[in-house]
C-alpha cells in the first residue's frame, strides 16, 4: 500500500526549500525564442559540466524536446517582473529582449547563463528531467532572485560564519 501526502501539504513543505529562479529558454519549430520560469535547476557533474532542469509539458518543453538544446538564465534579485513574465504574467511593455549566442537565447541581465545540449531526458510523472551537457557558461556579479514559501525573495547571499550559526532546533516541527 502506498501513502502520499495531500497535494497542499506536499506543496507547502516543498516550498520551504529556498531555490534560485531561472528562465529556461529554447528555440521553437519556427526558430523563435520561448521560455519559462523554473526553479528546478541543479548542477549534476563537474566533469563533464552537466546540469538538469525539470520541465512540465508546454511550449518550452516542446522546444527543448525538439531542438535538444536549452539555455538556463539565472535571474538577479531585481528581475522579479521578468520571472513573473515567463511564469505567465506578461510585462505591460512586451516581452524582454534576448541576446543570441551560438543559437541559445539569453537574457542579458541574468547573473549566470548556461548553454546546454540535451544528453538525456527522463520522464517522471508530469515532468521531464532534461540533463544537459554545458557547452559554455558565463556569469556576472549580482544578488540572486530566490523563491521561498511560494514567493519571490531577495536572495541576499550573505555568508553565515560558523561562529554565527544557530543550534539545530529540536522543537517546533509540525507534522
Amino acid at each position: 500500500m502506498s501513502h502520499h501526502p495531500d497535494p497542499a501539504s506536499f506543496r507547502a513543505a516543498a516550498s520551504r526549500f529556498s531555490t534560485g529562479v531561472t528562465v529556461v529558454t529554447s528555440r521553437d519549430a519556427q526558430g523563435a525564442p520561448v521560455g519559462m520560469t523554473a526553479n528546478s535547476f541543479t548542477t549534476v557533474s563537474m566533469q563533464p559540466p552537466t546540469v538538469l532542469v525539470s520541465l512540465k509539458r508546454g511550449r518550452t518543453w516542446q522546444a527543448v524536446s525538439t531542438s535538444g538544446r536549452y539555455a538556463v538564465n539565472v535571474l538577479a534579485a531585481d528581475d522579479v517582473a521578468i520571472g513573473r513574465h515567463f511564469a505567465g504574467a506578461p510585462l505591460a511593455q512586451g516581452a524582454p529582449s534576448f541576446d543570441e549566442r551560438d543559437g541559445f537565447f539569453l537574457l542579458p541581465q541574468a547573473i549566470a547563463q548556461f548553454g546546454c545540449e540535451v544528453v538525456n531526458a527522463i520522464e517522471i510523472a508530469d515532468h521531464t528531467l532534461f540533463i544537459g551537457e554545458v557547452r559554455w557558461c558565463r556569469h556576472q556579479d549580482g544578488l540572486p532572485l530566490a523563491f521561498y514559501a511560494s514567493r519571490f525573495c531577495n536572495g541576499l547571499g550573505a555568508e553565515i560564519r560558523p561562529s554565527e550559526a544557530l543550534a539545530y532546533p529540536a522543537e517546533g516541527w509540525s507534522i
